[in-house]
């Protein structure tokens, strides 16, 4: 057996089912989960209209570098979305279409990681746990950046030491982030920009949330679009991870793609081809045209304004809670233990939460998701809402 798989945690949503086990929540209520991360409003229907279309596609292997079509629509997309240089995005050797962002964040690790060298894999910290997997199985050591309210939910590049960067091979980045929803600005993007380049790692931005936001008029800057912007137009050392799962709502599909530097997707590619994970054609064509469709996008990001509004109005006073610029998930503190209050919460409201220390690590000293729910604001309105006035009656009861 691999040695390392003695190192990987449970996941979240483990620690979540131990948690409520031997709970007997009050049959009264229906149930409601706030706590995993899966879009349930409607698939375009134009997506499973072209997967019935193109099953004639199945009598075909696909190729893992993808059918060109594709390709060329994902970088229209990219080109038009994040504003870069027209014929930068070369689609021949800038992007591969991978099946979802989750196998793709974790098997770019055991490519671009030399585990001879003592790496580090720097992330932030709380985090996407595919993330600390994929450093740990790669024979890397995960460095974790704490995310707090103290430096806006956006990790602290500055207080990295240089023996840090010195052994740091990979970067992940996450914005807007999971759990937070905290955006990075250019200026940092451009900062780690420079960083790669002195001390010699690969960032890799993991953007699968960029087209949920909440104002229309300021979409989240990408990492492309910040090299474009310093002139790195090869996007030496860049690499992003982009997604339908949440931007056209179909997690079902296993359906994104990895774009940037042309060397690194080299090397991906020839991993990936050993791999075996090549998109059926049938995907690739339906992911195709969901690319370049952005009406259901505008859509789906004003179905969760509309909840975000209503829930806030509802939680705010009984929560220490803040609206975040973009993504799907409230990050609010809660007074004491935030397994106990999940727990609770769940035995006295039929109602399921992640705890906020499920999702981060102790480190420098303490855990930054400890104190915190992720609320996942993906379900209808009315159940939303239903959950943010459970929350409130609970919290207030709790005060009493």
């Amino acid at each position: 057996m691999n040695p390392h798989l003695g190192l990987l945690q449970p996941y979240p949503f483990e620690k979540l089912a131990h948690l409520k086990q031997g709970v007997t929540p009050p049959t009264g209520q229906t149930h409601i989960a706030l706590s995993i991360g899966e879009p349930q409003h409607p698939t375009p229907h134009f997506i499973a209209d072209a997967l019935i279309a193109h099953m004639h596609g199945l009598a075909k292997y696909p190729t893992t570098k993808g059918l060109p079509e594709l390709r060329l629509a994902i970088a229209d997309w990219l080109t038009s979305r994040f504003a870069l240089p027209a014929g930068s995005v070369d689609a021949e050797r800038h992007i591969l279409p991978v099946g979802g962002t989750r196998e793709a964040l974790f098997a770019f690790a055991q490519c671009i990681v030399n585990g001879d060298d003592k790496p580090l894999v720097a992330m932030p910290n709380p985090f996407y746990q595919i993330y600390e997997g994929a450093a740990l199985l790669a024979g890397a050591e995960p460095y974790f950046l704490n995310t707090t309210r103290d430096n806006g939910y956006l990790p602290d590049f500055d207080a990295v030491p240089e023996t840090v960067w010195r052994r740091c091979q990979l970067l992940y980045v996450c914005s807007p982030g999971n759990p937070t929803g905290a955006v990075l600005p250019m200026v940092q993007y451009q900062k780690l920009i420079e960083l790669a380049e002195q001390y010699d790692f690969t960032i890799a931005s993991d953007e699968c949330y960029s087209e949920l936001y909440n104002d229309e008029a300021a979409p989240p800057p990408g990492l492309l679009q910040a090299a474009a912007a310093m002139g790195n137009t090869d996007y030496r050392r860049c690499v992003v991870f982009h997604s339908l799962s949440k931007r056209s709502n179909a997690p079902g599909l296993r359906s994104g793609f990895v774009a940037g530097d042309a060397e690194i997707l080299k090397s991906f590619l020839l991993y990936r081809t050993y791999h075996g994970c090549a998109m059926p054609v049938h995907v690739q064509q339906a992911s195709a045209l969901a690319w370049r469709d952005e009406t259901h996008v505008r859509a789906n990001r004003a179905a969760y304004r509309e909840k975000f509004a209503a829930v806030y109005d509802i939680l705010r006073g009984a929560l220490d809670v803040e609206l975040p610029p973009a993504g799907f998930y409230l990050w609010p503190r809660v007074p004491g233990d935030d397994a106990e209050f999940a727990r609770r919460l769940y035995a006295e409201e039929n109602l399921t939460v992640l705890p906020g220390s499920y999702l981060s690590r102790e480190a420098h000293g303490h855990n930054p998701g400890a104190g915190h729910l992720r609320l996942a604001l993906v379900a209808p309105l009315d159940e939303c809402i239903d959950a943010a006035r459970r929350i409130r009656r609970f919290s207030e009861s709790l005060s009493l």
